[in-house]
């Protein structure tokens, strides 16, 4: 059985859209008469655009077009609690999909239950829609379903879908204050510097006397805006997306992340963002009883800088000949001193899950604070350089009115 999109022109003369399941198209369309509908169309739902696991949620970047991270995280949730509550993954696909707010929503789920229907298992199904379902998220299912722990699993996940969406949610509100702020205060100034002091400077134009010194710096920044300012802003955009092409090529990226990890402040707190989500998916993956070596590879995935996940992976090699992973990531030189020893405890004791955990929710919290630090100390900092900014225009504006009162004085 599958599941199948149909075009109808309904009982009332009206043309209805939704999804039916059948064993081929030409019993969706005898469903439809048989509900004194006329089928326009009818084709079988399938994921479109299947190459490449898209990375964002979970530590992946985007999840397709397909799944918002929030519709991701609600799915999860209900389906944990049906199949925790006894109900067959067929069934629990079926009554969430009965319910679904959104119709891609509804689509994928039943397309999602056909092939379960058929046969296969949940992870494989999920495998088939890659752009929705990353590959960290479809290695934990398989190994719930191996486990037979797959509701407590679905569980775990959607705690983790949920904590990233909050910690994403509080950084992004608490940078874009700054970032308004920033914006507004520069534009400001570049429209003062472009048509406003032009304007008062004219005034002193028919003054037979040297203007000092903070007048002709002012004139000649005010005249470098005037004059130059669209064609640098139209260099500043093409120099963007010139460089946002060039991240597309590995070695590039690799070099530009490698820069940012080195910067005094950015680089720690990049680091802390990148081990947070490490930390936290490989908890999910060793609870869920995925082989380290099988973790570790799908756990780099979800960490955005290249030298990070490339430190991952030869630990992994190092932890395949028989290192632990606490000495092959030490030897990094990368990963915060607090994951190494919450790792080492972990693998002492036979609880490296539940010390991931630990030092996921430390990550998280010291990124937190970091974030609120900077937020902090930002605003206090720009109010001084926007004050240094405002000052030297009153200044050079004000000199001369000064030194023409002095000479008539």
């Amino acid at each position: 059985m599958s599941a199948f999109e149909y075009s109808a022109i309904d009982s009332t003369g009206r043309e209805s859209r939704g999804v039916m399941e059948g064993d081929t198209a030409r019993q969706v369309r005898q469903q439809l008469r048989d509900q004194g509908w006329t089928p326009l169309s009818v084709s079988e739902t399938t994921q479109a655009e299947r190459s490449g696991r898209g990375r964002g949620l979970l530590g992946l970047t985007g999840l397709g077009g397909r799944l918002s991270a929030r519709d991701l995280a609600v799915i999860t949730r209900q389906l944990a609690t049906l199949i925790e509550a006894g109900s067959p993954v067929e069934e629990a696909l079926q009554t969430i999909a009965r319910y679904a707010d959104r119709r891609r929503q509804q689509k994928l789920l039943l397309a999602l239950r056909a092939r379960v229907v058929e046969g296969q298992s949940l992870a494989n199904a999920l495998a088939g829609f890659p752009r929705s379902f990353s590959e960290m998220y479809v290695a934990t299912v398989r190994a719930g379903e191996e486990a037979g722990r797959l509701g407590g699993v679905l569980e775990r996940l959607a705690d983790h879908i949920e904590r990233s969406l909050e910690t994403r949610s509080s950084v992004a509100g608490a940078l874009i204050y700054p970032l308004i702020l920033t914006a507004v205060a520069f534009g400001i100034v570049a429209l003062l510097l472009a048509y406003v002091v032009p304007e008062v400077i004219t005034v002193f134009d028919s003054l037979a006397q040297d203007l000092p010194i903070l007048t002709v710096a002012l004139l000649a920044i005010s005249a470098f805006v005037r004059d130059w300012g669209l064609p640098l802003a139209g260099l500043v955009a093409v120099a963007a997306i010139a460089f946002a092409v060039a991240l597309r090529n590995e070695g590039f990226r690799y070099r530009v992340d490698l820069l940012l990890l080195h910067l005094p402040f950015v680089g720690p707190l990049l680091v802390a963002i990148d081990t947070g989500r490490f930390a936290r998916t490989l908890s999910i993956l060793a609870a869920s009883g995925t082989p380290v070596l099988e973790a570790l590879g799908t756990a780099s995935q979800v960490i955005a800088r290249r030298p990070l996940r490339a430190a991952v992976r030869r630990a992994a090699m190092q932890v395949r000949e028989g290192e632990s992973l606490q000495r092959a990531l030490q030897a990094s030189g990368w990963f915060p001193p607090m994951l190494l020893q919450l790792i080492a405890i972990g693998e002492a004791s036979g609880e490296l899950d539940h010390m991931l955990h630990r030092a996921a929710d430390f990550q998280e919290r010291e990124t937190n604070m970091t974030v609120s630090i900077f937020v902090t100390a930002f605003e206090p900092a720009l109010m001084l350089v926007m004050g240094g900014i405002v000052l030297f225009i009153a200044l050079a504006l004000l000199l001369p009115i000064f030194e023409l009162n002095q000479l008539v004085g």
